[in-house]
């Protein structure tokens, strides 16, 4: 089984970026991850209650994230037989698209570099 991770970028205005950050941020989730539960939510066909529309889904005590572990195990089992290498690989992956997403808005933000003659990140002076 290979659950190869790709990386899709999009542009939006300015102001619509700052809204969906802060509502991440009320959720505690990175935008990468707001982004990937919102189009999902949107292709199931509903919508968090904090954007006021009920959840149509038949049970509202998954976690709607997918973060849990036994969650992720069980979603990529449902595929099939997978090898602990690639159990791994589900829940590291994760973890990594999380790494790159807070390093890429810490460098946005001028919170962060990367140094080749350092031989990795620093935080800026600023």
């Amino acid at each position: 089984m290979s659950d190869d991770r790709q990386s899709v970028k999009t542009y939006v205005p300015a102001a619509q970026k700052q809204v969906w950050q802060e509502h991440a941020d009320q959720l505690d989730m990175s935008q990468s991850e707001f982004l990937r539960t919102m189009v999902q939510a949107g292709r199931r066909g509903f919508t968090t209650p904090e954007m006021g529309v009920t959840e149509e889904t038949p049970s509202s005590s998954v976690d709607p994230r997918g973060s849990d572990l036994e969650t992720r195990i069980e979603r990529a089992l449902e595929r099939g037989p997978c090898t602990w290498e690639e159990l791994v690989e589900v829940v590291v992956g994760d973890v990594e698209d999380r790494l790159e997403q807070t390093l890429d808005t810490l460098q946005d933000q001028n919170q962060v570099r990367y140094s080749g003659r350092d031989g990795g990140y620093v935080l800026t002076d600023e």
